[in-house]
């Protein structure tokens, strides 16, 4: 009876013991509950919290926590608890922060929405908040899909770019300065030289990527001569970007008296042939066609003097037909030099900056890449773009390109090494998804590559998924639902973390310029012989110059404007072409 007494007795205090300690870890004020709820909720960056150093002996592990709470709280508990008797040790969030990953998920960002800085969602000051959201859902939406540009803006190109919108509704379509200018008939007298509002008028050449490269030059371009940039899109067009300038349009309304018929307008030659006689008593052109394509590069000798833009400057309408980033021509231009180099300190980022402003996908565009986006490529720790421009896919085997895409990859580790020992389903390591995105007009490039990281493993335990969202055989420029998918990818490769890019491709420049990213560029590939090295990196995120000019017009002789302008470097891809570089960095 006693012995039974006894265990009993030992029983009831075993049990009490273990309330009594439920009771305090549930109840104290430095619970561990109170400790994972706090840390959870914490938003703000510099508040610290208490983390306790670790002393092997008071470790919990859930297991034995379990035991105690049972299933129920089993998943309110983190890993670990550590409980000392020694003096806590404060840190700051940020540096708790900084040992993690630098971005958070998309879907995190799409949770604190509200919160984002406006710093982030207007680009630094590059956009303004007076667009209507329901109208361009890229524009507000497009900072939760990309990282914030460690490129800023300088307070100089946001100042000229607010100037230049408050021109642009001054005198855009629909308003009284446009319909005098564009009523008048095609010559005007001297004296109307110095009217308010002056003209750039775009039109379309060639594919997608020379469009953009163009418009984006051709905006810089009215920016430093105080023009109005309008565009006349097609139809296959229309459906591409939303509008870029608030309160206006950028669009050049059908009514323009040239839409159609532009033979009888003057050229450029013949307005620099013409100036070489007196024209003091001559009416100057109201349109002009200024043509600088690179089949057509005869006059772009001259374009960068000073004295071919004094001529330009008095013109009201300008009419730019042009395949070709121009953008360094402005730079050799003594008269604009100045302003360039207030506008943009950092050299390279030209269209990097001015892509952004411009170019945000239309609402049809922006639903096709966030769907991508976010079934695909959200869940990614890395995303590595490959965009594969081939002229001529006779002359050199898919397989080649594969095989190039590969080396260059494996070499600057952008992908990592396959384990040919174990294959893809005796592989138990733990995984880590990459995402490769293949942007090309042929489908075997994305097909091999899949069939490759499909059947093998990597070294290092990641999984490589492949996706190419389309292949349309060959590029059909004045299709508009070629042209939607092409912007899509265009944008989507913008959006990875490493690029690597065909030589002398524009879809390329915009890409990697938009993205703020440096590609590594292939070399070309003749037959199946992998170039050695494979691929090299660009020394710029600018678009190249493919056919710059050569003419020194204070000399008067030929010269190669990389050894005038520091900043300026002959492009990896192109023989002969210029690309910006940002000589201090």
């Amino acid at each position: 009876m006693l012995k039974r007494f006894s265990s009993l007795l030992i029983l009831g205090f075993i049990t009490f013991s273990i309330s009594s300690l439920i009771f305090i870890l549930i109840h104290q004020n430095n619970s561990i509950f109170n400790f994972v709820d706090g840390f959870s909720n914490i938003n703000a960056t510099t508040v610290t919290v208490t983390v306790f150093k670790q002393t092997p002996q008071n470790v919990v592990t859930n297991s034995s926590v379990d035991k105690v709470l049972g299933d129920k709280y089993q998943n309110l508990m983190p890993a670990r608890i550590f409980q000392s008797q020694q003096p806590p040790q404060t840190h700051k969030i940020s540096d708790i922060g900084n040992k993690g990953p630098k971005y958070d998920s998309l879907e995190h960002q799409k949770k604190h929405h509200s919160l984002a800085s406006a710093n982030d969602r207007f680009l630094d000051g590059l956009l303004v908040s007076t667009f209507d959201e329901a109208s361009c859902l890229s524009r507000f939406k497009s900072h939760l899909y990309r990282k914030a540009s460690p490129y800023k803006p300088s307070a100089y190109l946001l100042s000229k770019l607010r100037n230049y919108e408050h021109l642009h509704r001054s005198c855009g379509p629909n308003t009284k300065p446009y319909s005098k200018i564009m009523t008048k008939g095609p010559k005007f007298s001297k004296g109307d030289a110095d009217t308010k509002c002056k003209y750039l008028v775009w039109t379309a050449s060639n594919g997608l990527g020379n469009r953009m490269i163009t418009l984006a030059a051709a905006f810089l371009y009215a920016i430093l001569t105080d023009r109005v940039l309008l565009v006349k899109f097609g139809a296959d067009m229309f459906g591409l970007f939303c509008e870029p300038f608030p309160d206006s349009s950028w669009l050049l309304p059908r009514n323009f008296p040239y839409w159609k018929d532009q033979k009888h307008i003057e050229t450029y030659e013949s307005m620099l042939m013409n100036s070489k006689k007196n024209r003091s008593k001559e009416l100057l052109p109201q349109f002009l066609i200024l043509n600088l394509q690179h089949t057509h590069d005869g006059h772009n000798n001259y374009f960068h003097c000073d004295q071919s833009q004094a001529l330009l400057q008095k013109v009201p309408v300008l009419i730019l037909r042009s395949d070709q980033y121009f953008v360094p021509s402005l730079f050799i231009i003594p008269s604009f030099s100045q302003e360039l180099s207030k506008l943009f300190p950092e050299k390279d980022t030209v269209f990097h900056h001015l892509g952004r402003y411009l170019f945000h996908p239309s609402n049809e565009a922006w639903e096709l890449i966030s769907r991508f986006y976010e079934t695909h490529l959200a869940k990614a720790n890395e995303k590595i773009g490959l965009q594969i421009r081939v002229y001529n896919p006779h002359q050199v085997p898919h397989r080649t390109i594969v095989n190039e895409i590969i080396a260059c990859s494996l070499q600057h580790k952008l992908l990592p090494e396959l384990n040919v020992q174990k294959t893809a389903k005796s592989f138990l390591k733990k995984q880590t998804p990459k995402a490769v995105l293949v942007a090309s007009l042929y489908s075997e490039y994305g097909e091999q590559l899949k069939t490759i990281y499909k059947a093998n493993t990597t070294v290092t335990g990641e999984v490589i998924k492949v996706y190419q969202p389309s292949h349309e055989g060959r590029q059909k420029s004045n299709n508009d639902t070629h042209n939607i998918k092409a912007w899509t990818e265009i944008y989507l490769l913008s959006l990875c973390d490493a690029l690597i890019t065909s030589p002398k491709s524009t879809f390329g420049y915009v890409a990697h310029s938009l993205g703020g990213l440096k590609p590594w560029i292939l070399h070309r590939a003749y037959g199946e012989t992998i170039p050695n090295p494979p691929c090299q990196r660009a020394k710029s995120m600018e678009p190249c110059f493919h056919y710059p000019p050569k003419y020194d017009c204070r000399a008067n002789l030929t010269t190669d404007f990389t050894s005038l302008f520091h900043h300026m470097k002959h492009c990896e891809d192109k023989n002969g072409g210029l690309r910006l570089v940002n000589a201090n960095r």
